[in-house]
């Protein structure tokens, strides 16, 4: 598919399947897989959806998903191997959605033997659509982002208890809550509003979106072990930074808090 017509497959399905539920969700509507990991029905039809278009376009490729790896795993086996595969979350932020937060997003990637060739992030109450390809960088709504220099006081966002202000993080760098949605975070680096970002889940319908855009402006995104991310990259725990030297910082921070 084209990148134009990939754009309009998800601004059509979240304006069909989303955003009539946003803030409108009955209680019946919202179903908890796992203690504190929920999903809707709009998460559902929207992945549902978006499959069907792909599939359409391209009938041998792999749909790889959050939703149906959660009923059934295999697709996400096979994503490394893969000719041609669509990493798909719906609904990224569930749980903001459901609160009525606007902070959330529908991501894409589309793989290609294990390399994230195109993405997408479209930030529906936002109004912000981003769009990447390697080799030729981001847009945002159309027009080319481009770098902008880095504060010259970090302000990073680390997922569990690296994320709290505590003794050995330096006095120059400000930590902060991440935003609840990989589809908000990973644009505030590709922004320079987060200078950093630390995640302890790695699944690529989460990172693979926003790894594409960071890397293409600049930045890194890697495990903890320095594993670059990719198609079926696993590790204890994953960065996300704006150049390689904040890479390098924010590692720095979180295995000083390994080690205590």
């Amino acid at each position: 598919m084209e990148t134009a017509q990939v754009t309009e497959a998800i601004r059509r399905v979240a304006d069909d399947q989303i955003m009539p539920r946003f803030r409108t969700l009955a209680d019946d509507e919202i179903i908890e897989k796992r203690p504190g990991d929920v999903v809707t029905v709009a998460d559902r039809r929207a992945e549902r959806a978006l499959a069907e278009i792909f599939r359409a376009a391209d009938p041998g490729c792999l749909i790889v998903g959050e939703e149906g790896v959660y009923a059934d795993p295999s697709a996400l086996k096979a994503l490394p191997q893969a000719e041609l595969a669509w990493v798909i979350d719906p609904v990224d932020g569930t749980r903001n959605f459901t609160l009525g937060s606007a902070d959330f997003a529908v991501m894409v990637a589309e793989v290609r033997a294990g390399e994230t060739t195109r993405s997408w992030i479209w930030q529906p109450v936002h109004g912000r659509m981003y769009v990447a390809e390697k080799g030729s960088g981001v847009w945002l709504d159309g027009a080319r982002v481009e770098p902008k220099a880095i504060p010259e006081r970090p302000v990073g966002a680390l997922h569990g208890r690296y994320g709290r202000p505590r003794d050995g993080v330096p006095e120059d760098v400000t930590l902060v809550r991440l935003a609840g949605c990989c589809g908000v975070d990973y644009p505030h680096v590709v922004e320079r509003e987060r200078a950093f970002l630390g995640y302890w889940s790695m699944h690529p319908w989460d990172h693979l979106p926003g790894g594409l855009m960071v890397t293409e402006t600049g930045g890194r995104l890697a495990t903890i072990d320095g594993r670059e991310f990719a198609a079926g990259v696993t590790g204890r725990y994953l960065l996300a930074a704006a150049s390689p030297e904040l890479w390098d910082l924010a590692a720095g921070l979180v295995k000083q808090q390994f080690s205590r």
